[in-house]
């Protein structure tokens, strides 16, 4: 005789609780479990970085126009919401059929081990929590199950109150177990202690004072040195990697006439060079705010390939970091006499971990993605036509000097102004050629000279001022800048993809 319709409907309502607490048991297991392995082994974090490497170009930097640096944040919360949706639907499915829901959960267990044991720096534990998560959710499934069994009912007060106990005790312990192991991994590891051990050395070379004029001191206007908390971060470490200087060894190999390795110790032994650069990433949009400037203090990069001895046919230096990211700079660029440092310290403080600790690499004059490798490890000497780094196998140029690019930082678009002198400020930046120039026009008129603060190199970026008599009404203001080559930037926007992005920053504002 047919099941009634009714009855049918509750239990699978049942069953769809039942796979969404068999889902949050799984994976509470398996974040307890990464505690004794390494956080990197939680499969959501082994999932998330597999899908960051899939997606498609446009797609990610869809992403980061969208969402800016809280893209990872997204990222892991579209997983989870994905993983719970479809345990809801497996868990109804087998109300009928369990072994569908088993096999569900099996699946989902293998997709997390498979992400774990496929990734770059993988070791060989990682694939262990998913495949533990795997067992305690199919274990959890199957109890909550029991009491809505096909061929039974859940209209009884015993069956009733049978799930209840069973979904309050099962919800109970992974909310905890899930605490917990998320605590801990956020916590295991943490270079804190390594960081506050550091004791930078007195630079060789020390950076030039900044000169008098180097800050405008308009309200809105970004500082010529940002602070370390708000300088972007833009990579595809899903958990930032816990590298401690405590074994930390960096080795430089490949076309040199002898390999090297440093240890921590030895590289803050070389002769330090500080200086102020800005860093831009690439996926920055015309008057985007993923551009930075800092201190940095680090050990010259060309001293240190001179020692090894490049063989002249190596055009690329292929950079490894801890978690596997590759990236290659063109070995001319870092010999040309540029400050191109192996960076241990940021605006005075050791390297923070978000930031590279204990060592990152710093090239000014190079989009990030081609010169400024975090938890740096390894250094390869090669060629373009052997090697291919990771965003050059997804479609960006191989070699990518920054364009020339300028922003208004106030007023800000849609900003109701009064009548009379407005300061319209920013930034402007072309690392290592320098800015000569900055104009700003209204409406579409002519262009007008902006007044520039001093800058003590050409690596960094430069704030701009220009005095405007503002009139009643709807207004369209417009920067560009031009370099010291006595290039100016084109009007017609692009996009970042594939080599940076160009164009003119426009804000529109009311003054009444």
């Amino acid at each position: 005789m047919p099941e009634p319709t009714d009855d049918l409907s509750r239990r699978q309502l049942a069953g769809a609780l039942a796979g969404l607490l068999a889902a949050l048991a799984a994976l509470a297991a398996a974040e307890l479990t990464a505690v004794f392995v390494r956080p990197e082994a939680s499969p959501v974090v082994a999932v998330g970085d597999a899908v960051v490497d899939a997606t498609p170009t446009g797609l990610r930097e869809w992403a980061i126009t969208q969402f800016g640096t809280n893209d990872k944040h997204v990222l892991v919360g579209s997983i989870l919401v994905l993983l719970l949706l479809m345990s809801l639907v497996t868990g109804a499915l087998a109300v009928r059929r369990r072994a569908v829901g088993l096999a569900g959960v099996a699946v989902l267990g293998l997709v997390g081990a498979v992400a774990a044991a496929t990734r770059p720096d993988a070791e060989q534990l990682d694939p262990f929590p998913s495949l533990v998560g795997a067992v305690i959710g199919a274990m959890a499934l199957i109890l909550l199950l029991r009491p809505i069994a096909a061929g039974s009912s859940v209209a009884t007060d015993q069956q009733r109150r049978q799930l209840l106990v069973t979904a309050g005790w099962i919800g109970a312990v992974s909310l905890l177990a899930g605490v917990v192991g998320r605590s801990m991994n956020a916590s295991k590891g943490k270079v804190a202690a390594a960081r506050a051990a550091v004791r930078l050395p007195a630079p060789a070379t020390p950076a030039p004072p900044l000169p008098a004029g180097s800050e405008l001191k308009i309200p809105g206007l970004s500082p010529f040195t940002t602070p370390t908390g708000d300088f972007y971060r833009i990579d595809t470490a899903l958990i930032v990697p816990q590298v401690s200087t405590d074994g930390w060894r960096l080795r430089v190999h490949g076309m040199v006439d002898r390999e090297v390795e440093l240890d921590f110790a030895q590289l803050l032994a070389r002769p330090m060079v500080e200086r102020d650069v800005t860093l831009t990433c690439v996926s920055n949009e015309v008057g985007g705010n993923l551009a930075g400037n800092a201190r940095w203090l680090g050990a010259p990069l060309a001293a240190l390939l001179e020692e090894v001895g490049v063989d002249p046919r190596a055009d690329m230096i292929l950079s490894r970091s801890k978690d596997g990211m590759t990236i290659g700079t063109p070995t001319a660029v870092v010999m040309d006499g540029r400050d191109a440092m192996l960076a241990v310290g940021m605006n005075g403080q050791p390297l923070p971990a978000q930031h590279g600790f204990p060592v990152r690499m710093v090239v000014p004059g190079l989009y990030g993605y081609v010169s400024a490798t975090k938890w740096l490890v390894d250094l390869e000497l090669t060629r373009f036509d052997r090697e291919t780094p990771y965003w050059v196998a997804r479609g960006w140029v191989p070699k990518a000097p920054i364009r020339t690019a300028s922003r208004i930082d106030t007023p800000r678009s849609f900003t109701d102004l009064t009548t009379g002198q407005v300061a319209v400020a920013g930034v402007a930046w072309a690392q290592h050629r320098g800015i000569a120039k900055v104009e700003v026009r209204v409406d579409g008129g002519g262009w007008a000279q902006a007044r520039l603060a001093e800058v003590p190199s050409a690596d960094t970026w430069r704030q701009w001022v220009w005095e405007w008599p503002a009139t009643p009404g709807h207004h369209v203001l417009e920067v560009r800048a031009t370099d010291a080559d006595g290039v100016t930037q084109p009007g017609r926007k692009q996009m970042p993809f594939p080599s940076g992005a160009t164009g003119w920053h426009a804000v529109e504002v009311s003054v009444s």
